[in-house]
């Protein structure tokens, strides 16, 4: 049995597994892990065993996302 993956630390970019969707830690409240989307928004929260540490493209797939969006105009 492998030994428990750490919970990303606050300020690193997340992959919330239960979603797929990418945010940065913005704190452990409790038992629970709590992410920002990147640009801003709403934060969520989720049990720290669906959070792992994003990947560099991972990262970069979901800053492109957010950048075309805002071009669109779909998001401030």
């Amino acid at each position: 049995m492998n030994p428990p993956t750490p919970t990303p630390p606050v300020g690193s970019y997340a992959v919330d597994t239960h979603t797929g969707k990418v945010g940065m830690v913005t704190g452990h409240d409790g038992p629970r892990v709590r992410l920002r989307p990147l640009g801003g928004g709403r934060e969520w929260e989720c049990p720290p065993d669906t959070v792992r540490r994003a990947t560099a493209a991972e990262r970069i797939h979901a800053a492109t996302a957010y950048a075309n969006a805002r071009s669109r105009g779909e998001v401030p």
